[in-house]
């Protein structure tokens, strides 16, 4: 079966770009890893709506029920292979089961570098953050914690001081932190400890604090994690001859959402700007609004 559009990637770009393609009639494929960051977050807070904030699994569940409400197909596999034959593109998953389509759309996402303490995912979207413009409201006037390694960990304390004026910056991993920029953490007043965490003590999702190598506990209610190299998932896309900048997101048409490869489209933390929620349901939609316009020329 040859689909109008196959969609890599399940998260909240994904999903909104389904829904619009669903109400244009068009046969949808989703294919998923469920593995992504809304897989993670248990709290959007700054979405139209949703005064209360939702939590990324339930934000994916109304969105799938949505999607199949106006007839999209979903399928769990994990996409190894991607190429475009006899003007389809044909994807191949983890087993060696193969999906066509005539259009793509890219919405394979960033994953985060998260340490590896399991009492932290229950506090994700809770108390414990990774995105300043989404969430640094949620520590305003807070005593907060940044773990992280070397600039990104102190570079996201910086960007922290707009909302709190107590922050301690522990640098997990010992990274490197330029001059430059420990001088600025200084004239803040920003708490820097250049000391491994051992422990992540919380209570379910409320964050408690952390405790370090050095024996010395840190106590607080809020977090952010900042530790750099995030994956940009723009793996299947490079196998496609699709223009990747250097920190691998996708470059696309800023009105289109096409990439330079035709029929291929990018949409929501793959591509290359502000990693938001709000942000990648736009783009979901706009995409799909030029897959459509594109399809309606082969009708």
């Amino acid at each position: 079966m040859i689909y109008d559009c196959l969609i890599i990637g399940g998260g909240i770009a994904g999903l909104q770009s389904s829904i619009q393609l669903g109400r244009y009639n068009h046969n949808v494929l989703v294919i998923d890893s469920n593995d992504g960051r809304s897989n993670l977050c248990k709290g959007y807070n700054n979405i139209l709506g949703w005064p209360d904030g939702i939590s990324g699994p339930k934000l994916r569940e109304i969105g799938k029920k949505q999607a199949e409400n106006f007839g999209v197909h979903f399928v769990d596999d994990k996409i190894e292979k991607a190429e475009s034959i006899d003007g389809n593109f044909v994807l191949t998953g983890k087993d060696g089961k193969k999906y066509a389509g005539k259009r793509l759309l890219i919405t394979t996402g960033v994953k985060d570098r998260i340490p590896n303490f399991p009492s932290l995912y229950p506090c994700l979207g809770i108390s414990v953050f990774v995105c300043p413009d989404c969430d640094g409201y949620e520590v305003k006037n807070k005593r907060t914690i940044v773990m992280g390694s070397g600039n990104p960990g102190a570079n996201m304390a910086l960007a922290l001081n707009y909302w709190t004026k107590e922050i301690i910056y522990i640098n997990h991993e010992q990274a490197e932190v330029d001059e430059e920029i420990l001088e600025k953490l200084k004239a803040k007043n920003i708490v820097y400890m250049n000391d491994p965490m051992k422990e992540v003590m919380a209570n379910g999702e409320n964050f408690q604090g952390v405790k370090l190598a050095s024996g010395k506990s840190v106590m607080s209610s809020r977090a952010f994690l900042a530790f750099g190299g995030n994956e940009v998932r723009s793996d299947l896309a490079r196998q496609l001859g699709v223009e990747v900048l250097e920190n691998n997101h996708i470059l696309v048409n800023p009105r289109t959402k096409m990439t330079n490869i035709q029929n291929v489209w990018a949409a929501g933390d793959v591509g290359a700007h502000s990693e938001l929620v709000t942000i990648a349901m736009g783009e979901g939609s706009q995409a799909a609004i030029w897959i459509h316009k594109s399809l309606l020329e082969t009708i």
